[in-house]
């Protein structure tokens, strides 16, 4: 490497004191160690002396395309040159090399021209091709046709086109900006699918080489059929009715258009037109065999009718129309449902009969019989359904109710519909009878008696009364006392007894003597919280007990 850089440096230094320049020519492709010039005679320099000068040859580039042959002081070709892969793009292929004397530092330029042989055949990119031509085509219409390539370049590049086939076809060839030759067909007579459907043509490319070469690429036009008749449904509109529980991905109906054309023209493709986005979500048709499926669940209570408009097109765009009408029939699907807009929690016992306790309303989405819908009370209960306005009912009592033979009513009321199977629901009214003071004491007994020995202490129990209440609360709190009576001129709430109020247990003021009064009769009274009263009678027996000496 220090060698070289040293060189290099002496090299430059010498350059505009020594220069010369050669140029020479070669066909490209000839074989390892062809001639391409004499540089030993050419520069003058003795066969001899080239050893001994260090002559070689450099060359741009990693590939060294030529080399110095010491014995002849020929340049010959190093590598097998293919003129089309170094200079694909570029009309005159020039390659550069240097000749280095190091003895006498000199450079000597070379320019080798590498001058195209025809070595290649004009090519298209395939062998075969298709074209298609409407048999309703113009006379004097034009078609693209492909194109050759021959990377020769000169005479020995493409030249001429050539087209071999039928009278229905001609050749024109036109050139580009560039000079390229560009292949057109044009028609020359008119066509008739029905005489030929298809026409075989043969395109050929020759280069100017000599011998020249050629390439073809064989053509077949295919004759399309005149798109002249439009697709036409079987039916101008198409009705269904399918229940609204019918499965998703059900085949609901399938729509049928006929083309009498051939090919495309005849092949029909189906599409929805001016569909809705909620109808291309819930429906799907098949663009090729005109099957309208389900694609969502149905519901007849959001939408019971969908119209749509179905659309058939051949590939030339010639189309019809036709109405698809899918009926959404009922199906028992929704239960009853029963919604309190105002409901009483407590009631009077003494409410007249035909109390309203309840406002119902009574709703199912359903319709016709499956909407129908029947309401009722379950068990035997003082009460009564009213229908009101519309949908709604009213619960009223049908009698007066009575606390005391029933405090709290839960009230169940059941809806069911008319489909089949029916549907039911069911809600229940909590009420609470508040008491009315409708009931006054009842004692255990209408009358009580006692016996009970003179000279009792004070305080001592003669017997006790009991009343009940079959109220409730205030109104069957009772209190006692004793009625309003006399003995002797004295108010029997002051002599010899007393009552307790809260318990009923009767007993003496003072002690009883039998000398004096051997029985009493008393009344006592029940009051309950609410006023109402109720009487029984107490007998009092004094007993003698022997308490007084005979007197003479």
């Amino acid at each position: 490497r220090w060698q070289r850089v040293l060189l290099c440096g002496v090299l430059l230094a010498a350059w505009e004191a020594a220069w010369g320049q050669l140029r020479y020519s070669v066909p490209e492709e000839m074989p390892k160690g062809s001639f391409v010039g004499d540089v030993a005679k050419d520069l003058g320099l003795q066969l001899p002396a080239l050893r001994d000068r260090g002559v070689r040859i450099v060359s741009e580039g990693r590939t060294q395309y030529f080399a110095l042959n010491g014995r002849t002081g020929h340049l010959v070709t190093a590598e097998r040159i293919d003129r089309e892969q170094l200079c694909r793009l570029v009309e005159k292929c020039v390659l550069r090399c240097e000749l280095i004397v190091e003895g006498e530092m000199k450079i000597y330029g070379i320019e080798v021209e590498i001058t195209d042989i025809n070595d290649n055949s004009p090519t298209f990119k395939d062998t075969e091709v298709e074209e298609k031509i409407s048999e309703i085509t113009a006379p004097g219409t034009r078609f693209s046709l492909p194109r050759a390539h021959d990377p020769d370049s000169g005479q020995n590049s493409l030249q001429i086109y050539e087209l071999s086939g039928d009278e229905h076809f001609s050749l024109a060839v036109q050139t580009g900006p560039g000079g390229d030759q560009r292949p057109e067909l044009v028609l020359a007579k008119a066509l008739d699918r029905e005489e030929a459907a298809f026409h075989e043509l043969v395109l050929r490319a020759s280069d100017g080489g000599d011998p020249a070469r050629t390439g073809t690429v064989r053509i077949r036009v295919r004759v399309r059929d005149a798109n002249d008749n439009a697709p036409v449904f079987s039916q101008a509109e198409y009705t269904v009715r399918v229940p609204e529980d019918v499965p998703v991905g059900s085949v609901l109906v399938t729509v049928t258009a006929i083309d009498p054309d051939e090919g495309v023209n005849g092949d029909v493709k189906y599409s929805m037109k001016k569909a809705m986005d909620m109808e291309s979500d819930i429906f799907h048709l098949d663009a090729e065999t005109g099957e309208i499926m389900v694609w969502q669940s149905l519901d007849f209570e959001e939408c019971n009718l969908y119209e749509l408009e179905v659309q058939a097109r051949d590939d030339g765009d010639l189309s019809d129309t036709t109405k698809v009408s899918i009926t959404v029939a009922d199906v028992n699907d929704n239960m009853p449902e029963i919604l309190v807009r105002s409901a009483l929690s407590e009631i009077s016992e003494d409410a007249p009969s035909g109390t309203v306790v309840a406002l119902l309303q009574v709703q199912d989405r359903d319709s016709g019989t499956n909407g129908e819908v029947r309401c009722s009370f379950e068990g035997s209960l003082p009460f009564h359904l009213e229908s009101s306005q519309g949908s709604y009912y009213r619960v009223v009592t049908a009698r007066e109710l009575d606390r005391e033979q029933q405090s709290e009513y839960n009230v169940t009321v059941r809806a069911v519909d008319g489909g089949r199977p029916t549907l039911q629901s069911s809600t229940v009214l909590a009420l609470r009878v508040l008491d009315v003071n409708d009931n006054a004491p009842v004692f255990e007994q209408e009358r009580y008696s006692a016996r009970l020995s003179e000279n009792n202490a004070a305080g001592a129990l003669v017997l006790s009364v009991r009343a009940t209440d079959a109220d409730w609360g205030q109104n069957a709190r009772v209190r006692y006392r004793l009625g309003e009576g006399r003995v002797r001129g004295a108010p029997l709430s002051s002599y010899k007894f007393m009552v307790d109020e809260e318990n009923g247990f009767i007993t003496l003021r003072e002690a009883l003597d039998f000398e004096e009064t051997r029985a009493f009769s008393l009344a006592v009274e029940a009051r309950d919280g609410g006023g109402l009263v109720a009487h029984c009678k107490v007998e009092v027996e004094v007993l003698d007990v022997n308490d007084n000496a005979p007197e003479i």
